[in-house]
Protein backbone atom coordinates (compact mmCIF):
# COMPACT_ATOMS: atom_id res chain seq x y z
CA UNK A 1 0.00 0.00 0.00
CA UNK A 2 1.53 3.52 -1.42
CA UNK A 3 1.88 6.36 1.48
CA UNK A 4 -0.27 9.41 0.46
CA UNK A 5 1.70 12.27 2.17
CA UNK A 6 -1.07 14.92 3.59
CA UNK A 7 -2.09 18.32 2.34
CA UNK A 8 -1.09 20.63 5.19
CA UNK A 9 1.86 19.11 5.12
CA UNK A 10 2.76 20.73 1.76
CA UNK A 11 1.48 23.96 3.03
CA UNK A 12 3.86 24.12 5.74
CA UNK A 13 6.94 23.41 3.82
CA UNK A 14 5.99 25.93 1.36
CA UNK A 15 5.39 28.99 4.22
CA UNK A 16 9.15 28.20 5.86
CA UNK A 17 10.29 28.94 2.29
CA UNK A 18 8.23 31.82 2.21
CA UNK A 19 9.31 33.00 5.39
CA UNK A 20 12.95 32.35 4.76
CA UNK A 21 12.86 34.31 0.95
CA UNK A 22 11.49 37.45 3.11
CA UNK A 23 14.12 37.35 6.04
CA UNK A 24 16.90 37.32 3.83
CA UNK A 25 15.43 40.50 1.90
CA UNK A 26 14.80 42.33 5.02
CA UNK A 27 18.44 41.80 6.06
CA UNK A 28 19.80 42.73 2.37
CA UNK A 29 17.64 45.88 2.69
CA UNK A 30 19.06 46.71 6.20
CA UNK A 31 22.66 46.16 4.96
CA UNK A 32 22.12 48.43 1.86
CA UNK A 33 20.44 51.39 4.08
CA UNK A 34 23.36 50.81 6.32
CA UNK A 35 25.76 51.35 3.70
CA UNK A 36 23.90 54.12 1.96
CA UNK A 37 23.54 55.82 5.33
CA UNK A 38 27.54 55.74 5.92
CA UNK A 39 28.14 57.08 2.37
CA UNK A 40 25.73 59.68 3.41
CA UNK A 41 27.00 60.78 6.21
CA UNK A 42 30.70 61.21 4.73
CA UNK A 43 29.43 62.99 2.05
CA UNK A 44 27.87 65.66 4.20
CA UNK A 45 30.85 65.72 6.49
CA UNK A 46 32.58 66.53 3.32
CA UNK A 47 30.84 69.28 1.87
CA UNK A 48 30.56 70.74 5.15
CA UNK A 49 34.33 71.36 5.50
CA UNK A 50 36.06 74.09 3.35
CA UNK A 51 37.82 72.72 0.76
CA UNK A 52 41.98 74.30 0.62
CA UNK A 53 43.19 76.57 2.74
CA UNK A 54 44.28 75.46 6.48
CA UNK A 55 40.76 74.21 7.25
CA UNK A 56 41.13 71.75 3.95
CA UNK A 57 41.69 68.33 3.88
CA UNK A 58 45.35 67.18 5.39
CA UNK A 59 45.33 70.66 6.73
CA UNK A 60 47.60 71.29 9.93
CA UNK A 61 45.76 74.58 11.59
CA UNK A 62 47.78 74.19 14.37
CA UNK A 63 51.11 74.82 12.61
CA UNK A 64 52.26 78.25 10.98
CA UNK A 65 52.99 78.51 7.05
CA UNK A 66 57.53 79.17 7.48
CA UNK A 67 58.34 82.16 4.94
CA UNK A 68 60.52 83.89 4.09
CA UNK A 69 59.73 88.13 4.20
CA UNK A 70 61.18 91.85 3.13
CA UNK A 71 60.94 95.62 3.74
CA UNK A 72 60.08 97.51 0.70
CA UNK A 73 62.85 100.03 0.46
CA UNK A 74 63.50 103.68 -1.55
CA UNK A 75 66.34 104.05 -4.35
CA UNK A 76 66.08 105.62 -7.27
CA UNK A 77 66.01 103.30 -10.44
CA UNK A 78 67.16 103.92 -14.00
CA UNK A 79 64.31 103.04 -16.65
CA UNK A 80 65.71 101.27 -19.63
CA UNK A 81 64.48 100.33 -22.92
CA UNK A 82 65.76 96.90 -24.07
CA UNK A 83 66.79 95.87 -27.75
CA UNK A 84 68.98 93.91 -29.79
CA UNK A 85 71.46 95.18 -32.08
CA UNK A 86 74.75 94.44 -34.45
CA UNK A 87 78.05 95.75 -33.85
CA UNK A 88 79.38 97.83 -36.38
CA UNK A 89 82.96 99.08 -37.64
CA UNK A 90 82.76 103.23 -37.36
CA UNK A 91 84.95 103.47 -40.42
CA UNK A 92 85.10 100.93 -42.65
CA UNK A 93 88.23 101.26 -46.05
CA UNK A 94 89.01 99.18 -48.85
CA UNK A 95 92.42 100.02 -49.48
CA UNK A 96 92.76 99.81 -53.74
CA UNK A 97 95.94 101.45 -55.21
CA UNK A 98 95.66 104.54 -57.27
CA UNK A 99 98.08 103.75 -60.22
CA UNK A 100 98.79 100.83 -62.02
CA UNK A 101 102.00 98.91 -61.34
CA UNK A 102 103.71 95.65 -60.18
CA UNK A 103 103.51 95.30 -56.06
CA UNK A 104 107.15 95.19 -55.31
CA UNK A 105 106.43 95.05 -50.89
CA UNK A 106 103.67 94.58 -48.55
CA UNK A 107 104.56 95.90 -45.10
CA UNK A 108 101.48 94.62 -43.20
CA UNK A 109 100.36 91.45 -41.64
CA UNK A 110 96.91 90.83 -41.53
CA UNK A 111 95.23 90.95 -38.47
CA UNK A 112 97.73 93.56 -37.53
CA UNK A 113 96.62 96.93 -36.05
CA UNK A 114 98.00 100.11 -38.05
CA UNK A 115 97.66 104.03 -37.52
CA UNK A 116 97.05 105.99 -40.31
CA UNK A 117 99.87 107.12 -42.20
CA UNK A 118 101.67 104.37 -42.32
CA UNK A 119 102.78 102.62 -45.56
CA UNK A 120 100.60 99.51 -46.13
CA UNK A 121 102.37 98.60 -49.41
CA UNK A 122 105.24 99.52 -52.27
CA UNK A 123 104.46 99.38 -55.91
CA UNK A 124 107.64 99.87 -58.57
CA UNK A 125 107.99 103.74 -58.70
CA UNK A 126 110.33 103.17 -61.97
CA UNK A 127 107.81 104.67 -64.24
CA UNK A 128 106.55 107.47 -62.23
CA UNK A 129 109.99 108.67 -61.21
CA UNK A 130 110.80 109.11 -65.14
CA UNK A 131 108.07 111.36 -65.65
CA UNK A 132 108.41 113.45 -62.75
CA UNK A 133 112.20 113.95 -63.59
CA UNK A 134 110.98 114.37 -67.76
CA UNK A 135 108.66 117.12 -66.28
CA UNK A 136 111.50 118.83 -63.87
CA UNK A 137 113.58 118.89 -67.01
CA UNK A 138 110.47 120.62 -68.96
CA UNK A 139 109.99 123.40 -66.67
CA UNK A 140 113.49 124.54 -66.82
CA UNK A 141 113.69 124.50 -70.49
CA UNK A 142 111.14 126.57 -70.08
CA UNK A 143 112.27 128.78 -67.53
CA UNK A 144 115.74 129.16 -69.58
CA UNK A 145 114.03 130.31 -72.93
CA UNK A 146 111.65 132.44 -70.98
CA UNK A 147 114.42 134.71 -69.25
CA UNK A 148 115.94 135.22 -72.82
CA UNK A 149 113.03 136.22 -74.16
CA UNK A 150 112.44 138.83 -70.85
CA UNK A 151 116.18 140.33 -71.92
CA UNK A 152 114.35 141.21 -75.50
CA UNK A 153 111.76 142.63 -74.15
CA UNK A 154 114.21 145.21 -72.61
CA UNK A 155 116.08 145.61 -75.64
CA UNK A 156 113.05 146.49 -77.85
CA UNK A 157 111.42 148.40 -75.12
CA UNK A 158 114.57 151.10 -74.91
CA UNK A 159 114.38 150.92 -78.99
CA UNK A 160 110.66 151.93 -78.43
CA UNK A 161 111.26 154.68 -76.22
CA UNK A 162 114.38 156.64 -78.57
CA UNK A 163 112.28 156.09 -81.43
CA UNK A 164 115.23 153.51 -82.50
CA UNK A 165 112.77 150.85 -82.81
CA UNK A 166 108.83 150.15 -83.17
CA UNK A 167 106.40 149.99 -80.77
CA UNK A 168 104.89 147.13 -82.19
CA UNK A 169 107.84 144.88 -82.18
CA UNK A 170 107.99 145.55 -78.42
CA UNK A 171 104.72 145.02 -77.55
CA UNK A 172 104.55 141.35 -79.46
CA UNK A 173 107.51 140.67 -77.18
CA UNK A 174 105.95 141.28 -74.11
CA UNK A 175 103.06 139.03 -75.44
CA UNK A 176 105.83 136.31 -76.03
CA UNK A 177 106.78 136.65 -72.72
CA UNK A 178 103.09 136.02 -71.13
CA UNK A 179 103.06 133.22 -73.26
CA UNK A 180 106.07 131.96 -71.75
CA UNK A 181 105.15 132.49 -68.36
CA UNK A 182 102.25 130.44 -68.83
CA UNK A 183 103.93 127.59 -70.54
CA UNK A 184 106.23 127.60 -66.81
CA UNK A 185 103.01 127.34 -65.06
CA UNK A 186 101.91 124.51 -67.13
CA UNK A 187 105.17 122.60 -66.70
CA UNK A 188 105.09 122.83 -62.88
CA UNK A 189 101.12 121.53 -62.96
CA UNK A 190 102.94 118.82 -64.91
CA UNK A 191 105.72 118.05 -62.18
CA UNK A 192 102.63 118.16 -59.41
CA UNK A 193 101.19 115.80 -60.85
CA UNK A 194 103.91 113.58 -61.74
CA UNK A 195 105.38 113.65 -57.75
CA UNK A 196 101.64 113.15 -56.68
CA UNK A 197 101.36 109.81 -59.17
CA UNK A 198 105.00 109.01 -58.24
CA UNK A 199 103.26 109.35 -54.31
CA UNK A 200 100.47 106.73 -55.16
CA UNK A 201 103.50 103.78 -55.41
CA UNK A 202 103.39 103.87 -51.55
CA UNK A 203 100.09 102.46 -50.32
CA UNK A 204 98.91 105.02 -47.33
CA UNK A 205 96.99 103.53 -44.41
CA UNK A 206 93.68 106.27 -44.35
CA UNK A 207 92.71 105.70 -40.91
CA UNK A 208 94.00 103.70 -37.85
CA UNK A 209 92.31 100.36 -37.51
CA UNK A 210 93.03 96.82 -37.68
CA UNK A 211 94.19 95.11 -41.22
CA UNK A 212 91.77 92.14 -42.41
CA UNK A 213 93.14 89.46 -45.01
CA UNK A 214 95.33 90.34 -47.33
CA UNK A 215 93.71 90.17 -51.27
CA UNK A 216 96.95 90.19 -53.72
CA UNK A 217 100.10 88.95 -52.77
CA UNK A 218 103.41 90.67 -53.13
CA UNK A 219 105.03 90.19 -56.78
CA UNK A 220 101.71 90.51 -58.79
CA UNK A 221 100.28 93.63 -61.25
CA UNK A 222 97.91 95.72 -59.66
CA UNK A 223 95.45 97.95 -60.87
CA UNK A 224 93.68 101.09 -60.11
CA UNK A 225 90.74 99.48 -61.48
CA UNK A 226 90.62 95.91 -58.96
CA UNK A 227 87.44 96.31 -56.92
CA UNK A 228 88.89 94.17 -54.33
CA UNK A 229 91.92 96.31 -53.47
CA UNK A 230 94.56 94.94 -51.18
CA UNK A 231 93.17 94.79 -47.75
CA UNK A 232 90.28 95.71 -45.54
CA UNK A 233 91.16 98.32 -42.57
CA UNK A 234 88.60 98.17 -40.30
CA UNK A 235 88.27 100.91 -36.92
CA UNK A 236 87.72 98.80 -33.95
CA UNK A 237 88.13 102.24 -31.11
CA UNK A 238 85.76 103.76 -31.14
CA UNK A 239 83.17 101.37 -32.51
CA UNK A 240 79.41 101.81 -33.36
CA UNK A 241 76.53 99.48 -32.41
CA UNK A 242 73.11 99.67 -34.17
CA UNK A 243 69.57 98.58 -32.90
CA UNK A 244 66.10 99.47 -33.11
CA UNK A 245 62.85 100.34 -30.87
CA UNK A 246 59.37 100.20 -31.51
CA UNK A 247 57.84 102.96 -33.09
CA UNK A 248 55.54 103.56 -29.60
CA UNK A 249 59.19 104.55 -28.30
CA UNK A 250 59.72 107.67 -30.05
CA UNK A 251 58.68 110.10 -28.15
CA UNK A 252 59.73 108.87 -25.14
CA UNK A 253 63.54 108.62 -26.58
CA UNK A 254 63.13 112.24 -28.50
CA UNK A 255 62.44 113.77 -25.40
CA UNK A 256 65.05 112.15 -23.07
CA UNK A 257 67.93 113.23 -25.80
CA UNK A 258 66.81 116.83 -26.16
CA UNK A 259 67.94 117.04 -21.71
CA UNK A 260 71.39 115.49 -22.73
CA UNK A 261 73.24 112.49 -24.20
CA UNK A 262 71.96 109.20 -23.48
CA UNK A 263 74.24 106.53 -22.49
CA UNK A 264 73.72 102.66 -24.15
CA UNK A 265 74.62 99.58 -22.22
CA UNK A 266 75.73 96.67 -23.87
CA UNK A 267 75.62 93.31 -22.15
CA UNK A 268 78.17 90.43 -22.73
CA UNK A 269 77.38 86.87 -24.08
CA UNK A 270 76.40 85.92 -20.88
CA UNK A 271 73.56 88.49 -21.04
CA UNK A 272 74.80 89.63 -17.64
CA UNK A 273 77.52 91.26 -17.74
CA UNK A 274 77.64 94.61 -19.66
CA UNK A 275 80.93 94.31 -21.58
CA UNK A 276 80.99 98.07 -22.30
CA UNK A 277 78.78 101.34 -21.45
CA UNK A 278 79.01 104.05 -24.36
CA UNK A 279 76.55 107.48 -25.76
CA UNK A 280 73.78 107.25 -27.87
CA UNK A 281 74.97 109.14 -30.83
CA UNK A 282 72.19 109.13 -34.04
CA UNK A 283 68.62 108.90 -34.15
CA UNK A 284 67.28 108.37 -37.56
CA UNK A 285 65.19 110.55 -39.36
CA UNK A 286 61.97 107.94 -40.54
CA UNK A 287 60.58 104.42 -39.23
CA UNK A 288 61.12 101.17 -40.95
CA UNK A 289 57.89 101.33 -42.75
CA UNK A 290 58.28 96.96 -42.99
CA UNK A 291 58.98 96.02 -39.18
CA UNK A 292 57.53 99.76 -37.41
CA UNK A 293 60.53 100.09 -35.79
CA UNK A 294 63.11 102.89 -35.36
CA UNK A 295 66.97 102.80 -36.26
CA UNK A 296 69.38 104.35 -33.53
CA UNK A 297 73.36 104.27 -33.36
CA UNK A 298 75.58 104.50 -30.05
CA UNK A 299 79.20 104.85 -29.68
CA UNK A 300 81.01 102.73 -27.68
CA UNK A 301 85.31 102.91 -26.46
CA UNK A 302 85.78 99.15 -27.03
CA UNK A 303 89.29 99.68 -24.85
CA UNK A 304 89.57 95.76 -24.67
CA UNK A 305 87.77 94.54 -27.96
CA UNK A 306 84.64 93.07 -26.25
CA UNK A 307 82.79 94.11 -29.34
CA UNK A 308 83.32 93.22 -33.05
CA UNK A 309 81.93 93.67 -36.02
CA UNK A 310 79.10 91.83 -37.25
CA UNK A 311 78.16 90.59 -33.48
CA UNK A 312 74.61 90.18 -32.26
CA UNK A 313 74.44 92.06 -28.84
CA UNK A 314 71.64 92.67 -26.24
CA UNK A 315 71.15 96.68 -25.59
CA UNK A 316 69.68 98.72 -23.23
CA UNK A 317 69.18 102.47 -23.16
CA UNK A 318 68.50 104.64 -20.36
CA UNK A 319 65.70 107.11 -20.50
CA UNK A 320 65.53 108.54 -17.25
CA UNK A 321 65.94 108.08 -13.72
CA UNK A 322 62.54 107.45 -11.02
CA UNK A 323 64.02 109.22 -8.16
CA UNK A 324 63.15 108.22 -4.56
CA UNK A 325 60.34 104.99 -5.19
CA UNK A 326 59.53 102.25 -3.43
CA UNK A 327 61.21 98.69 -4.55
CA UNK A 328 60.32 95.34 -3.58
CA UNK A 329 62.20 91.88 -4.50
CA UNK A 330 60.26 90.63 -8.09
CA UNK A 331 59.45 87.46 -5.85
CA UNK A 332 57.54 89.34 -3.95
CA UNK A 333 54.63 90.26 -6.40
CA UNK A 334 52.17 87.82 -7.03
CA UNK A 335 49.22 87.85 -9.76
CA UNK A 336 45.58 86.60 -9.38
CA UNK A 337 42.55 87.02 -10.95
CA UNK A 338 41.93 90.75 -9.60
CA UNK A 339 45.57 91.92 -10.50
CA UNK A 340 48.64 91.97 -8.43
CA UNK A 341 49.36 91.41 -5.17
CA UNK A 342 51.58 90.88 -2.53
CA UNK A 343 51.33 89.00 1.00
CA UNK A 344 52.17 91.78 4.40
CA UNK A 345 52.77 90.30 7.32
CA UNK A 346 50.95 92.07 9.81
CA UNK A 347 50.69 91.98 13.88
CA UNK A 348 50.50 88.62 14.97
CA UNK A 349 52.26 87.31 11.68
CA UNK A 350 49.38 87.24 9.77
CA UNK A 351 49.82 87.30 6.57
CA UNK A 352 47.00 89.26 4.17
CA UNK A 353 46.76 89.77 0.50
CA UNK A 354 46.99 93.76 -0.59
CA UNK A 355 46.51 94.87 -3.88
CA UNK A 356 49.31 96.69 -5.39
CA UNK A 357 50.49 98.71 -8.64
CA UNK A 358 53.74 97.32 -10.31
CA UNK A 359 55.56 100.44 -12.56
CA UNK A 360 57.95 98.50 -13.77
CA UNK A 361 60.15 95.54 -13.06
CA UNK A 362 62.83 93.33 -13.99
CA UNK A 363 64.26 89.85 -12.80
CA UNK A 364 65.64 91.22 -9.37
CA UNK A 365 63.04 94.47 -7.88
CA UNK A 366 59.71 95.93 -9.38
CA UNK A 367 59.02 99.39 -8.30
CA UNK A 368 55.38 100.23 -6.55
CA UNK A 369 53.70 102.66 -7.46
CA UNK A 370 50.71 102.44 -4.71
CA UNK A 371 49.83 99.59 -2.34
CA UNK A 372 53.16 99.36 0.05
CA UNK A 373 55.11 101.21 2.49
CA UNK A 374 58.46 101.03 3.46
CA UNK A 375 56.89 99.94 7.19
CA UNK A 376 55.61 96.63 5.65
CA UNK A 377 56.97 93.41 5.71
CA UNK A 378 56.04 91.48 2.25
CA UNK A 379 56.41 87.65 2.11
CA UNK A 380 59.12 86.77 -0.98
CA UNK A 381 59.38 82.91 -0.54
CA UNK A 382 57.19 80.03 0.78
CA UNK A 383 53.36 80.61 -0.95
CA UNK A 384 52.87 76.85 -1.64
CA UNK A 385 50.46 76.53 1.72
CA UNK A 386 49.94 80.21 1.92
CA UNK A 387 46.37 82.14 2.47
CA UNK A 388 44.96 85.01 3.01
CA UNK A 389 44.45 85.09 6.85
CA UNK A 390 46.90 82.30 7.38
CA UNK A 391 49.65 82.45 10.33
CA UNK A 392 53.19 82.82 8.79
CA UNK A 393 56.77 81.65 11.11
CA UNK A 394 59.31 84.18 9.13
CA UNK A 395 62.62 82.89 8.44
CA UNK A 396 66.06 84.66 7.75
CA UNK A 397 68.30 84.33 4.49
CA UNK A 398 70.83 82.27 5.92
CA UNK A 399 67.88 79.26 6.19
CA UNK A 400 66.87 79.69 2.88
CA UNK A 401 66.75 76.83 0.57
CA UNK A 402 70.03 75.78 -0.99
CA UNK A 403 69.90 73.67 -4.61
CA UNK A 404 72.34 70.65 -3.79
CA UNK A 405 74.49 70.58 -6.72
CA UNK A 406 75.07 66.62 -6.29
CA UNK A 407 72.71 64.16 -4.34
CA UNK A 408 74.14 63.11 -0.63
CA UNK A 409 76.01 59.83 -0.39
CA UNK A 410 73.46 57.96 2.44
CA UNK A 411 74.72 56.95 5.70
CA UNK A 412 74.14 54.04 8.36
CA UNK A 413 71.54 54.84 11.06
CA UNK A 414 73.20 54.35 14.65
CA UNK A 415 71.20 51.51 15.59
CA UNK A 416 71.36 49.59 12.27
CA UNK A 417 73.36 46.33 12.52
CA UNK A 418 75.90 45.29 9.79
CA UNK A 419 79.66 46.06 9.67
CA UNK A 420 82.20 46.46 6.75
CA UNK A 421 81.21 43.99 4.15
CA UNK A 422 77.54 43.61 5.29
CA UNK A 423 74.45 44.89 3.48
CA UNK A 424 74.00 48.71 3.92
CA UNK A 425 77.49 48.58 5.99
CA UNK A 426 80.02 51.49 4.38
CA UNK A 427 82.15 48.96 2.77
CA UNK A 428 78.90 48.16 0.44
CA UNK A 429 76.05 50.21 -1.04
CA UNK A 430 72.21 49.45 0.64
CA UNK A 431 70.78 46.88 -1.48
CA UNK A 432 67.15 46.05 -2.31
CA UNK A 433 67.10 44.49 0.75
CA UNK A 434 63.98 44.74 3.27
CA UNK A 435 66.11 46.97 5.42
CA UNK A 436 66.44 49.23 2.81
CA UNK A 437 62.67 49.15 1.49
CA UNK A 438 61.47 49.98 5.02
CA UNK A 439 64.55 52.91 5.12
CA UNK A 440 63.02 54.21 1.32
CA UNK A 441 59.60 54.06 2.96
CA UNK A 442 60.39 55.95 5.83
CA UNK A 443 62.07 58.83 4.66
CA UNK A 444 59.44 59.23 1.23
CA UNK A 445 57.14 59.36 4.62
CA UNK A 446 58.86 61.88 6.69
CA UNK A 447 59.14 64.12 3.23
CA UNK A 448 56.11 63.87 2.12
CA UNK A 449 54.67 65.10 5.78
CA UNK A 450 57.34 68.09 5.94
CA UNK A 451 56.04 69.34 2.02
CA UNK A 452 52.27 68.99 2.92
CA UNK A 453 52.00 69.50 6.61
CA UNK A 454 54.98 71.78 7.93
CA UNK A 455 57.88 70.90 10.01
CA UNK A 456 57.77 67.23 11.63
CA UNK A 457 57.56 66.78 15.09
CA UNK A 458 61.26 67.27 17.26
CA UNK A 459 62.21 69.31 13.99
CA UNK A 460 62.96 73.46 14.34
CA UNK A 461 60.92 75.32 12.25
CA UNK A 462 64.49 76.78 10.53
CA UNK A 463 64.34 73.42 9.14
CA UNK A 464 60.69 73.61 7.54
CA UNK A 465 61.67 77.51 6.33
CA UNK A 466 64.41 75.97 4.26
CA UNK A 467 62.48 73.43 2.77
CA UNK A 468 60.47 76.07 0.57
CA UNK A 469 60.98 76.69 -2.55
Amino acid sequence: MLFKPEVNHDAKTAGKRVARGIGRRMVSLTITLLILGGLGYLGWNAFQQKPGGRNGPGARPDLPVPVLAATPRTQDVPVYLDAVGSVRALNTVTVRSQVDGKLIKVNFVEGQDVKQGDVLAEIDPVIYQAQYDQAVAKKAQDEALLANQKLDLARYQQLAASNAGSKQQADTQRAVVAQQEALVKADQAAIDNAQAMLGYTKIIAPLTGRAGLRQVDQGNIIRAADATGLVILTQLQPIAVQFSLPQQQIVRVNAAAAKGPLAVDVFGNDGVAVADTGTLKGIDNQVDPTTGTLKLKAEFPNAKFQLWPGQFVNVRLKVETLDKVIVVPTSAVQRGPAGTFSYVIGPGDIATAKAIVVTQQNENDAVIASGLSTSDRVVTTGFANLSDGAKVLIGTDDRAPTADLAPRKRSRSPDAKGGPGKEGGPGKEAGPGKDGEHRGKRERGEGDQKGQTGPARGEPSGGAAKSQP
